[in-house]
């Protein structure tokens, strides 16, 4: 029940309704106030490819990385042809070919690191990845979010494909956890099932600016969803922009 195994050849059919562009616009926007500006991004986390692809498309050249294989495969169909180098690793074991001038972990992915000393060393790996003055560009759900997961139950039923998503939260072990059925209709009318388990940890933003810094990332702004101003309470999503000392 590992994540993102089975479901990886699923995940766009399943996720088509998340605005790609419009992230990709929100990178850019940030990218723009980076001081002698962005030409290489890495992608942290980068699933099956869809940002990777937009930015490359918009002339970067782009780094993606991801610790799942399956979603790699899925990555690699999708950017032949564009200047997208494909790198399988974990996070917090992060070694680029060479320094980048932003680095972003989009669509909660760093939730999924629910051991907070991994999480730590992944600030630290990626404070290393980036230029002097680079950007480390990322977004979290708020602990909020996570706990209002609890008890939630989410159906997507469609002609060949039917999904049901669970969420439960552990305020003691502060992590959400989702529980998902997936039934894929194949080609000789029978349905498979697949099923995974994914947990989230409900990190605080106080805990993410000051392990940022004790990386050594200087300043750390944060962010409204998709806002270029501070976050209001009650937020759901959270952004970081996290500077290597040199510049910003």
């Amino acid at each position: 029940m590992e994540a993102y195994t089975g479901l990886a050849q699923h995940y766009d059919r399943l996720t088509g309704d998340v605005p790609y562009p419009a992230w990709a616009d929100y990178l850019q926007r940030h990218f723009r106030r980076c001081k002698g500006g962005v030409r290489t991004v890495a992608e942290l986390a980068c699933g099956t490819g869809s940002l990777a692809c937009l930015l490359a498309q918009r002339g970067y050249q782009v780094t993606a990385v991801d610790r799942s294989a399956d979603m790699l495969c899925q990555a690699d169909q999708k950017c032949r042809g564009l200047d997208v180098l494909l790198l399988c690793q974990d996070l917090s074991r992060l070694r680029l070919l060479q320094p980048v001038d932003a680095a972003v972990c989009c669509l909660d992915s760093l939730n999924y690191i629910t051991r907070p000393a991994l999480l730590r060393q992944a600030f630290h790996r990626v404070h290393r990845a980036l230029r002097p003055g680079g950007l480390f560009l990322f977004d979290v759900k708020t602990p909020a979010a996570l706990e209002g997961a609890d008890g939630q139950l989410y159906l997507d039923e469609r002609e060949d494909m039917y999904c049901l998503w669970r969420g439960s939260y552990s305020p003691r072990r502060r992590v959400c956890s989702y529980d998902i059925d997936l039934f894929v209709r194949q080609d000789d009318g029978l349905w498979l099932r697949l099923q995974e388990r994914h947990r989230q940890y409900a990190y605080t933003m106080q805990e993410l600016q000051r392990w940022l810094e004790d990386a050594g990332f200087a300043p750390v702004r944060q962010y409204g969803d998709r806002h270029m101003t501070p976050p209001q309470t009650g937020e759901q999503r959270v952004f970081f922009a996290a500077y290597r000392k040199g510049e910003g």
